[in-house]
């Protein structure tokens, strides 16, 4: 019978394992997740960064050797728990030791480092001046005559957009409808055929014709547009942009009075996932240059609050 490399160590009364069993190991496992073997390879780098022996990190962060070395090698599919009492003990965080965009080279470090603690009116300015060195910020007098509204269905933007297009003598574009006109399906269908993905390049197909084709122009955008960061940034880079906020009944009770139910029939609990969808898109909304809340008074004050917002706004930027 064969006697794998732990059981020897385990009879030898061995504490630790080291890097040849891990190898070891290594040779006996045929197919090795992808995943697994880049996450076990950022957990070395990290550790070579830091300059300590896996029996140091192993000891931080409260795991056997054994289990941090099959976690290296890609052997080990440790549980988020542990993953984050090694990244504690590499002093990195989670996201770091998982591999996003910012983990990638030197640079980006260094530049999260600068921006992490900031408050978010620091990182709305270095947002801001990043566009502007970049190129990617178009100039002040085009941004505002594109005036771009933003919030969930039901908050008026078809309502008072048109209202204030004609109040501006500017077109008035939806864009869930320019979408539907690229991918010639509604946009259920979008997404019933062709995944999220397709969907969001749609809408940047739509946003970005949009303002290359209107200098003037009043856009009400899709609630989910600000959940895609690089359509969200190119709106807030060429838009004027106002947050038509309101309360979860009237936005509710707004869309079945169009004669949609669906967020009725869809779940008993709709009206506490559509307040969860406001919570978690709020501080994306909260980006805009205006919010007016839809939900206090008529429409017509709605609309006058509105349009002085707007005035105020564009008055200040000249």
């Amino acid at each position: 019978m064969e006697i794998s490399v732990a059981d020897t160590a385990a009879q030898n009364g061995a504490a630790t394992v080291s890097e040849a069993e891990a190898v070891a190991e290594v040779s006996i496992e045929t197919a090795r997740s992808p995943f697994l073997v880049a996450l076990g390879e950022r957990v070395r780098n990290l550790r070579s960064r830091q300059g300590m022996t896996r029996k140091a990190v192993a000891l931080a962060a409260a795991v056997s050797e054994r289990h941090l070395a099959n976690l290296e090698y890609g052997t080990g599919n440790v549980s988020v728990l542990v993953l984050l009492q090694v990244a504690q003990a590499l002093q990195c965080s989670l996201a770091e030791l998982l591999g996003d965009m910012t983990t990638i080279s030197p640079e980006w470090l260094l530049i999260r480092e600068l921006l992490g603690k900031r408050s978010e009116a620091d990182l709305r300015r270095a947002r801001l001046q990043l566009g502007e060195v970049f190129g990617e910020a178009s100039d002040a007098r085009a941004r505002q005559n594109r005036v771009a509204l933003i919030g969930l269905r039901g908050a008026g933007k078809t309502t008072l957009g048109q209202r204030l297009a004609d109040d501006l003598g500017f077109p008035f574009i939806e864009l869930s409808r320019q979408i539907e006109q690229f991918a010639g399906c509604q946009i259920s269908e979008i997404h019933n055929l062709y995944g999220a993905h397709a969907y969001r390049r749609y809408e940047r197909r739509a946003l970005e014709e949009a303002i290359q084709i209107y200098p003037e122009v009043v856009i009400a955008t899709p609630g989910g547009l600000v959940s895609d960061s690089a359509n969200f940034n190119l709106l807030l880079s060429h838009c004027t942009t106002v947050w038509l906020q309101a309360d979860a009944t009237d936005h509710m009770s707004r869309v079945a009075a169009q004669g949609d139910l669906r967020p009725m029939a869809a779940s008993r609990e709709a009206m506490e996932d559509l307040k969860r969808i406001l919570e978690g898109r709020s501080a994306f909304y909260s980006k805009a240059d205006i919010a007016i809340n839809t939900s206090a008074g008529t429409a017509d004050q709605a609309f006058s609050r509105l349009r002085d917002a707007l005035r105020k706004q564009l008055v200040a930027a000249v």
